[in-house]
C-alpha cells in the first residue's frame, strides 16, 4: 500500500510539472499578442484546465494509456519506474526551455519500464504506433485547421465568410460524435465569432483598431478552449497511470471502476501546475516560431482546441505542444513561408522524434536500479 500511495503522489507530481511545463502551449499566443498580462494568462488556463473535468466523462486518453502495456506485466515497480523517468525529462526539457511532449514523455517511460521488466512483447504495438503516428499527424492537422481558419479570416466579404465558417461547423459536428457539451459549445464558439464579425462589419467608417480589439475579445474564447482541450487531453493521461496502478494493486478491477477522486484529483493538479507557468517555454512558443497577431492567435488557438476535441474523443494521447506548434506554423505560413522561423522548428522536431525513446531509455535504466531496493 505505501508503494502505491507514493506511486499516485508522484503521478500527482507529474501532472503538476505537466501543467507548468506546457503552460506555455494555453497561454503563449495570448501572452505575445498583449491580450492578457501573464499572471491573468495562468489564471485564465488554469480555470479552464479545471472546468474540463466537467466536460470530458468518456476517459477515452486515460484508457488508452493504461492499456499501452498488456495488463499481465504491469506491476508497481514499473509504473514507479515509468514515472520517476517521465518526471526527470520533464524538468530537464522545462529547464533548457524545449516545449517536447509531456504526453510522449509519459508514455516512452511507460513502455520503457514494461519492457525492462518483461521484453518487447509487453507492449500493445497498436496503441504505440498509432501515438507514434500522431507526432507528426498532430500538428499537421493543427497546422491545416489554423492555415484554413486565417485564410477564410482575411476575407473581405462579410457574407461568404459567415457562411464559410457555419458550413464548417455544420460539416465538424455532422461527422464527428462529440458529446453534447463540446457540441454546443463549438456552436457557441462559431455564433460568437459570426457575431463578433457581423458587429465589426456593420460599423462604420472600418477601423483597424476596432477589428485589432474584436480579435483580442475573440481571443479570450479561443484560448479558453484550447485550455479547457489541453486539461481533457492530458489530465487523463495521468489518470490512466493512476488507474493501472490501482489495478496492479488490486483495488479496482478495471478502469471502469475508476474512482471518482482520481480524475478530481488529476484535473486540479494540472490547473494548479498551469498556474505555476512555464515562462521559460513561452518565450519559445509566443515570438521565435513566428510573430503572432490577435487574429493569427485566434487562429492558432481555436484550430489546436479543435484537434485536441477530434483526438480525445478517438482515444488518442496527442501532445498539446506538438498541436499548437503546428497550429502556429500554419498561421504563419499564410502570410509567407519566411514568416516561419524554420531553424526553430527543426529543432523542435527532433525533440519530439527522441523524447519517446530517450524516456523510455531512462525508464529502463531506472526499473533496473529499483531492482535493488524493491521486488519486481
Amino acid at each position: 500500500m505505501t508503494l502505491l500511495v507514493v506511486i499516485i503522489i508522484l503521478a500527482l507530481v507529474f501532472d503538476y510539472i505537466n501543467g507548468f511545463h506546457d503552460a506555455a502551449n494555453s497561454i503563449a499566443t495570448i501572452v505575445s499578442t498583449k491580450v492578457l498580462s501573464p499572471f491573468q494568462a495562468v489564471l485564465w488556463a488554469a480555470l479552464f484546465n479545471v472546468v474540463a473535468f466537467f466536460i470530458f466523462k468518456d476517459h477515452n486518453v486515460a484508457n488508452t494509456i493504461a492499456k499501452t502495456v498488456h495488463k499481465d506485466v504491469i506491476t508497481l515497480p514499473v509504473i514507479l519506474a515509468g514515472l520517476i523517468a517521465a518526471i526527470f525529462w520533464n524538468l530537464l526539457t522545462w529547464w533548457y526551455g524545449i516545449p517536447s511532449s509531456s504526453s510522449h514523455t509519459l508514455i516512452g517511460g511507460f513502455a520503457g519500464a514494461a519492457i525492462a521488466h518483461a521484453g518487447f512483447g509487453s507492449i500493445e504495438i497498436e496503441k504505440i504506433t498509432k501515438t507514434l503516428s500522431f507526432i507528426f499527424l498532430a500538428p499537421l492537422i493543427g497546422f491545416i485547421i489554423a492555415a484554413y481558419i486565417s485564410i477564410v479570416t482575411i476575407v473581405q466579404n462579410i457574407w461568404v465568410k459567415l457562411a464559410v465558417i457555419m458550413v464548417t461547423v455544420a460539416l465538424t459536428l455532422l461527422f464527428i460524435d462529440f458529446n453534447p457539451i463540446i457540441r454546443w459549445g463549438l456552436l457557441g464558439m462559431a455564433i460568437i465569432f459570426c457575431i463578433s464579425y457581423l458587429v465589426d462589419a456593420l460599423k462604420t467608417p472600418p477601423s483597424a483598431y476596432r477589428t485589432a480589439n474584436m480579435y483580442k475579445r475573440l481571443q479570450l474564447v479561443s484560448s479558453a478552449a484550447f485550455s479547457i482541450g489541453h486539461g481533457g487531453n492530458d489530465a487523463q493521461k495521468v489518470m490512466g497511470i493512476i488507474a493501472a496502478a490501482l489495478v496492479a494493486n488490486g483495488n479496482i478491477a478495471s478502469l471502469s471502476d475508476m474512482p471518482n477522486w482520481v480524475p478530481l484529483a488529476c484535473y486540479t493538479a494540472i490547473g494548479l501546475g498551469t498556474m505555476s507557468g512555464g515562462w521559460r517555454i513561452v518565450k519559445t512558443m509566443g515570438t521565435r516560431i513566428t510573430k503572432v497577431t490577435p487574429l493569427e492567435g485566434v487562429s492558432a488557438e481555436t484550430a489546436g482546441a479543435i484537434t485536441l476535441f477530434m483526438t480525445e474523443k478517438l482515444g488518442i494521447p496527442v501532445s498539446t505542444t506538438h498541436t499548437i506548434t503546428g497550429s502556429i506554423i500554419g498561421v504563419g505560413a499564410t502570410k509567407r513561408l519566411s514568416a516561419v522561423r524554420w531553424g526553430v522548428t527543426v529543432n523542435l522536431l527532433w525533440a519530439w522524434v527522441l523524447t519517446i525513446p530517450v524516456s523510455a531509455g531512462m525508464a529502463m535504466l531506472v526499473f533496473q536500479l529499483l531492482k535493488f531496493v524493491l521486488p519486481t
